[in-house]
């Protein structure tokens, strides 16, 4: 047996390499393999050279070379000079964002979001999958603007954390009213924000932002479809779309806008009649339809423009029982003549 261990020892080692070929590897090289749908997260335990380099007061992730979590990351592949004394690394998944969801993004370290504002705005960071540049670029801790959309994404989680959520979608002759939770107050004496375009039904919150949209409730509405809202800047509300039956016309009052020239005429005072717009009752009204109207802004009066025949004559009335109380008038002209209408 001894003779047998003898001779063969070298095939006992070599079945020992195979199975523990990694760490060997590790041991002599740093080697690691991030496997194909896994992402490294690295934690640097010391510095070698340069004891003075500590992280920012603040700060939890290094980006310069200091000791702990750091925000390279390891894609998958082959990496040496990964020592296990100095470095450990984690294997996580992949981050996954079904269809017809998007994830939300925490961020647990960058700069402080300045004061009235409650969102970190966006900046270049390949979908938060380079948290080097992220940080670099001003990142800024907290809940952000920014989100992902469905896909597969590699994720530093230990600077941020992702929460996945339902996309928004309004259903047919429905509309949504749109209340934002960030931006610039509201200018005195209006009750909603002023319009501003070029943010794609607010799924772009970083635009409605820089072009100076205000925080509250919003003129503009959201019609039937699907869209990307992030729900940490955005409150929904759906409702019925505003219907005109046929046979009458919705005159319009509007809550906001510019205050506008009275157009009824010299004739007819304080009659408060605007062009379309304008704050007030709007000139032209709205022909039957379905009308996507923010009911918290505006106001639709229904009035019937169908012809009406009222019957003057006693025990008589048309179907519509309006002219049920009205009789026979007589009157007199100016020459003394009896005269009845009927």
């Amino acid at each position: 047996m001894e003779a047998l261990i003898s001779n063969y020892w070298w095939v006992l080692v070599a079945l020992l390499c195979i199975v523990l070929y990694k760490y060997i590897l590790r041991f002599l090289f740093g080697m690691v393999i991030v496997p194909e749908d896994r992402i490294g997260l690295i934690t640097k335990k010391f510095v070698l050279l340069g004891s003075d380099r500590e992280l920012p007061d603040g700060r939890i992730i290094a980006i310069r070379g200091e000791a702990g979590f750091q925000g390279k990351t390891l894609a998958p592949g082959l990496y040496f000079g990964m020592w296990f004394w100095q470095y450990s690394v984690t294997m996580e998944q992949f981050t996954i964002i079904p269809e017809g969801k998007i994830g939300l993004i925490m961020a647990k370290d960058g700069s402080e979001i300045p004061t009235g504002n409650i969102l970190g705005q966006k900046v270049e960071s390949d979908n938060f999958q380079d948290a080097v540049k992220f940080l670099e670029n001003g990142g800024q801790r907290g809940r952000q603007t920014a989100y992902i959309t469905s896909g597969s994404y590699r994720i530093n989680t230990m600077l941020f954390q992702v929460s996945v959520t339902d996309m928004i979608r309004i259903q047919e002759s429905m509309v949504g009213i749109v209340t934002t939770l960030d931006g610039l107050p509201i200018e005195a004496n209006q009750i909603a924000g002023k319009l501003v375009e070029g943010h794609n039904n607010f799924q772009d919150f970083d635009a409605f932002i820089k072009m100076g949209g205000n925080r509250g409730l919003q003129p503009q509405v959201i019609l039937a479809g699907s869209y990307n809202l992030n729900p940490w800047a955005i409150q929904l509300e759906e409702i019925p779309m505003t219907e005109i039956a046929i046979g009458y016309v919705g005159v319009v009052i509007s809550f906001i806008g510019k205050e506008g020239d009275d157009l009824t005429g010299v004739d007819f005072k304080h009659g408060n009649i605007v062009a379309k717009g304008s704050k007030g009752v709007w000139l032209e009204p709205l022909g039957p339809g379905k009308y996507p109207i923010n009911k918290y802004i505006m106001k639709v009066e229904l009035v019937p423009t169908t012809n009406l025949v009222l019957n003057w004559a006693s025990a008589r009335s048309e179907a519509h029982n309006l002219d049920k109380n009205l009789s026979t008038i007589t009157v007199r002209s100016r020459d003394g003549s009896r005269l009845i209408w009927t």
